[in-house]
């Protein structure tokens, strides 16, 4: 069985040290850095399936390594570790494209499961896709980079928040979309007037994929959106 590869970059030793033993314990290939240069680097010579990144890096913060690698890999998950609570910061984190954002001090359970969660997501619930960020949904194809959405009898040309949404459906494909996850990405916060928002946008995808009565977009009470496609 291959071991699911993580690349930590924690500046603080003595954590980083704990954290990449727990990892091991747990059946984790770990690479750990300890600057956001090195991390960097690493990033560029290895394949990895998610990157622990600590926010207050030195040479290079956890912000700026997360844009560089999300310029490079746009699905990567990131988990971002992190001593500062504000809610600024976990838009920021989410408005990069970060997956999860825990909250030194934290357990190391509570790591793992996120850990896992997220690879379960990503690994397991993720659709094909090519270079060209061109998904399958059913009968449909969806070419993200051209933000079109076609079938054999239709065309449909999406709107830039269409896109972006119906991506993170693939991306999450038969399994939960969280909706605060979805708001912070795209509209940049979780309020009430955002989330409304995205419900419109929800239906308008529901209409256009309604020609296939195997896709369908549900509504996970209290948690978010499920694209499933039988």
């Amino acid at each position: 069985m291959i071991r699911p590869r993580i690349l930590l970059i924690e500046d603080d030793v003595n954590l980083g040290y704990v954290l990449q033993e727990n990892l091991e314990l747990r059946d984790f290939e770990v690479t750990r850095c300890g600057d956001g240069e090195e991390g960097k680097t690493a990033f560029l010579q290895k394949n990895f399936d998610v990157c622990l990144i600590d926010i207050m890096l030195p040479n290079k913060d956890g912000f700026a390594l997360a844009r560089e690698i999300r310029a490079i890999d746009q699905q990567i998950p990131i988990i971002f570790l992190t001593a500062k609570s504000l809610k600024e910061d976990r838009i920021e984190g989410f408005k990069i494209g970060g997956d999860d954002y825990v909250t030194k001090p934290f357990s190391m359970e509570e790591l793992i499961l996120r850990i896992q969660a997220i690879l379960k997501r990503s690994l397991d619930g993720r659709v094909d896709t090519n270079a060209d960020s061109v998904f399958e949904i059913g009968r449909y194809e969806f070419d993200y980079q051209h933000q079109m959405l076609r079938n054999a009898d239709t065309r449909q040309k999406l709107t830039h928040k269409e896109a972006e949404l119906l991506r993170l459906l693939c991306l999450h494909q038969n399994t939960i979309l969280q909706r605060d996850l979805a708001l912070n990405l795209i509209w940049g916060d979780n309020s009430f007037f955002n989330a409304r928002s995205m419900d419109v946008f929800v239906s308008k995808l529901r209409k256009y994929l309604n020609q296939d009565p195997r896709i369908k977009i549900v509504n996970v009470h209290g948690k978010g959106f499920k694209m499933l496609v039988e």
